[in-house]
C-alpha cells in the first residue's frame, strides 16, 4: 500500500476503535461526498476488524454491507443535494465562464431522465465513478426516490462483496486494494483525459468562432 492508503487505513482503524459499526457509515459517507477516501479501504477492514476479528459469523457480513450502503447514500444524499441546490443554479448564470452552455445542461437533463436509473445503480459498482455520479445527478435533478433507491441498492452489494473479501482475506485483507488498484487508476487517469479533452474541444471552437463574430460584427457596424 502507498503512504496516503497507509494513513487512511491508520484512519479507519482509528475510527473503528473509537465507534465501531457508525464509523463504517461516517466513512462510507464520506467517500461518496465526493471525497475519494476508497471503500476499497473502508468495507475491507470492516469485514476484518469488525467481524471476523470480533468472532462474529459471516452472517454479520449483511450488517456490515447493511451500513456501507447507508453510509454511501447519506453521502450521496450530500453530493447530491450540493448538485441541485448550489451546482445547478451556478451553472445556470456562470456555467458559460467554465465553457458549460445551457443546451449541455438540459443534454444532462435528458440523459439522467432516459438513463438515470441505469447510471445511478452501475456507477456505484465502479470504482473512482462511484465517488462522483451522485453531483452532476443532482445538477440533473434527477427523480429523488428513484436516486436514494438505486443508490442503496447499488450499494449494497459492492459494501457486502468488499467486506466479504476482507472476511476471507483475515490479515491480508489489503490484498484487495493492490487488486482494485489497476482498476481504479486507470479508470481516474481516463476521467481526467475527458475532462481535459472536453475543455481543449470547447476552449478550441471558443477561439475558432471569435474571428467569425468579429468579421460578423464589422459588417453590421458598416451597415
Amino acid at each position: 500500500m502507498s503512504g496516503i492508503e497507509d494513513r487512511l487505513l491508520e484512519l479507519a482503524r482509528d475510527l473503528y476503535e473509537a465507534i465501531g459499526w457508525p464509523g463504517v457509515v461516517v466513512l462510507m459517507a464520506v467517500e461518496s461526498a465526493c471525497i475519494p477516501f476508497p471503500s476499497e479501504v473502508i468495507m475491507p477492514l470492516a469485514g476484518w476488524f469488525l467481524v471476523r476479528e470480533e468472532g462474529l459469523g459471516a452472517q454479520w457480513l449483511l450488517v456490515a454491507a447493511l451500513y456501507g450502503a447507508l453510509g454511501n447514500l447519506l453521502g450521496s444524499l450530500l453530493a447530491y443535494a450540493a448538485g441541485a441546490w448550489a451546482g445547478r443554479p451556478f451553472l445556470e448564470r456562470y456555467g458559460r465562464l467554465l465553457l458549460i452552455t445551457p443546451g449541455e445542461l438540459a443534454l444532462a437533463d435528458r440523459f439522467f431522465r432516459r438513463h438515470g436509473e441505469a447510471a445511478a445503480f452501475f456507477s456505484r459498482l465502479l470504482p473512482v465513478v462511484r465517488t462522483f455520479i451522485s453531483l452532476p445527478a443532482g445538477v440533473a435533478r434527477m427523480d429523488l426516490l428513484r436516486f436514494s433507491v438505486l443508490t442503496f441498492v447499488g450499494s449494497y452489494p459492492w459494501s457486502l462483496g468488499l467486506a466479504a473479501g476482507g472476511y476471507l482475506l483475515g490479515q491480508h485483507w489489503e490484498r484487495l486494494v493492490d487488486w482494485f488498484r489497476p482498476v481504479s487508476l486507470p479508470l481516474a487517469a481516463l476521467l481526467a483525459l475527458a475532462v481535459v479533452l472536453y475543455y481543449g474541444h470547447r476552449l478550441r471552437e471558443a477561439w475558432g468562432r471569435r474571428p467569425e463574430e468579429a468579421t460578423a460584427g464589422a459588417e453590421e457596424a458598416k451597415e
